[in-house]
């Protein structure tokens, strides 16, 4: 009589889930515990926050080390500010472009005539501010010396001027059409001149002459084209520029090299 055959086993394809269970148990004890040690006193910690908050928003002056002693900050020598505590407001002066923006609003109120007839730009940039005053305003052709019409306008620019201490620079310009005269025999030197006749004016008018440079260009700096006469027109200028230094100040470029020093 033939043996039955034991009843075959299955494999048991779910037995990895007890050691999954398992797992996720542990991790979630890691967790609790974890996070059960690092608890945050939230005091402490919003003092902290404030601290840093104040200090990256004040601008840094010099190295300061402040001492806490209980909840009143004591600084230490230097001049720096306690952290964490609010410190009154003082009255700033008023940003250096704002000063700018000033200025050039005076002076263009004392153009405004000149302006609207297109014979007057003024411009603002990184540099300072730009007057450019075209000379069929100021001189006759060929010619350095001012005009009767333009001495009132130049007189009112040089009110503006006296108040204010940065540095000024008169140019001169010209187009490419030579000029032989006995007085200017180039127009390097007309061009000189007529830079000059303006500063000779400002300081009649009050600016410090310490404050005042006068340059000429003759035609070596072109704003347009020379082949055209509305273009030699434009060339034909006075540029007054309202440096940014202030107190008259002369800046000497640095050229020697810092090696071996």
């Amino acid at each position: 009589m033939p043996r039955k055959r034991p009843p075959e086993e299955h494999e048991n394809l779910e037995r990895w889930l007890v050691s999954y269970a398992d797992f996720i148990t542990l991790l979630f004890a890691f967790f609790v515990v974890m996070y059960a040690i690092s608890s945050i006193n939230e005091g402490k910690y919003r003092v902290l926050s404030d601290s840093l908050v104040q200090a990256f928003r004040e601008a840094p002056t010099s190295a300061s080390l402040v001492e806490m002693r209980g909840r009143q900050p004591q600084v230490l020598d230097g001049s720096g500010r306690p952290i964490g505590r609010a410190q009154p407001q003082t009255a700033a002066a008023p940003p250096e472009a704002e000063r700018m923006k000033r200025v050039a609003k005076d002076v263009l109120e004392a153009m405004a005539p000149l302006i609207k007839e297109g014979q007057v730009r003024v411009t603002q940039s990184p540099r300072g501010i730009t007057v450019e005053i075209n000379a069929s305003v100021l001189f006759a052709t060929g010619e350095a010396q001012l005009q009767p019409g333009s001495i009132e306008t130049l007189t009112a620019v040089a009110r503006v001027l006296a108040q204010v201490d940065n540095p000024i620079q008169v140019e001169g310009h010209t187009d490419n059409v030579p000029i032989r005269s006995p007085n200017y025999p180039s127009n390097w030197e007309l061009s000189s001149a007529r830079a000059g006749s303006v500063v000779r004016l400002f300081t009649e008018q009050g600016v410090a002459p310490s404050r005042l440079v006068a340059i000429g260009y003759a035609d070596n700096r072109p704003i347009d084209t020379n082949a055209s006469p509305e273009g030699r027109a434009r060339n034909r200028r006075v540029n007054i520029l309202i440096l940014h230094e202030r107190k008259g100040e002369v800046r000497e470029l640095d050229l020697t090299t810092s090696s071996g020093a």
